[in-house]
């Protein structure tokens, strides 16, 4: 297996696609989701569902940027705790700063 580094730079880590959250009612509120959408599809005249299908776009480019930012974020506090835990050997046990 080649390094982290290599994948990451040749587009082999894509972290968006393996995302699958464990929360126990994340599946239901999917199929809610979906069923609402097909009963306003059913309920609207076509341009109104259009407008729907609008806005539902827009929210789904907004979730997008903020998980991009919440992984961003996320990454680089995880790096910050490693350079600090790293940083605390050479201090010594109970050292501070």
């Amino acid at each position: 297996m080649g390094s982290i580094l290599e994948a990451l730079f040749y587009g082999n880590i894509r972290p968006d696609e393996g995302i699958h959250p464990k929360h126990s009612e994340y599946h239901g509120l999917n199929q809610k989701i979906s069923s609402l959408i097909e009963a306003y599809h059913k309920k609207l005249s076509p341009d109104e569902y259009d407008e729907l299908e609008k806005l539902i776009d827009l929210l789904g480019q907004s979730t997008s940027m903020y998980s991009a930012a919440a992984y961003t974020e996320g990454f680089r506090l995880g790096a910050l705790m490693m350079i600090e835990v790293m940083g605390a050997g050479e201090k010594g046990v109970g050292g501070s700063g």
